[in-house]
């Protein structure tokens, strides 16, 4: 019998959540389109409210298809992830990766103009610039926005033994022996 046996561990805790954000530079956001869902990389900055929700803020240009979807359906969802580790044994050929992420959904809201140097700012911030000289004339065609989220989740994804499978006569064999 083979053995998988890997540790995914789930987390909802708030300090767990923001310690996997606050390693992330890109997240991944996930707009309603007709038929697929439209997905694309973005920077972002991370702002905790006083009654700790989060929020995550993005910028990008003023016009566009992103900008089309948000104003026919503002509910998106994201991804991003961090601490990315390929684990192989070539004797028993098996690969893995490690990793740690956050999901999760929420709705979008646009930053008015008298707000966003401030939600700029807390972009910046995310990735240790938070005093960054903007070029003010650059703004007004900016435009700039938040994901509010309804529900989040942060997964660590940690290979404890190496998960290998074995191929017998065309067919996997996939038993599962979670620790």
């Amino acid at each position: 019998m083979l053995c998988y046996n890997c540790y995914e561990h789930k987390s909802e805790l708030f300090s767990d959540i923001i310690a996997i954000i606050e390693k992330c530079d890109v997240c991944r956001l996930a707009l309603n389109d007709e038929d697929y869902p439209y997905i694309l990389p973005l920077n972002f900055g991370i702002n905790i409210t006083e009654d700790n929700n989060l929020e995550l803020y993005f910028h990008g240009a003023s016009e566009g298809t992103k900008l089309k979807l948000i104003a026919k359906d503002n509910r998106a969802s994201f991804e991003m992830d961090c601490e990315h580790n390929l684990v192989s044994e070539i004797e028993r050929g098996s690969c893995t990766m490690e990793y740690q992420s956050v999901i999760g959904h929420g709705h979008i809201e646009m930053i008015p103009d008298e707000e966003k140097y401030n939600a700029l700012c807390i972009l910046m911030k995310h990735y240790h610039m938070e005093h960054f000289p903007f070029n003010k004339a650059v703004m007004p065609r900016t435009t700039v926005y938040k994901l509010g989220q309804n529900f989040y989740m942060g997964i660590r994804f940690i290979q404890t033994v190496l998960c290998y499978l074995i191929c017998r006569k065309g067919s996997f064999s996939w038993p599962f022996c979670f620790a």
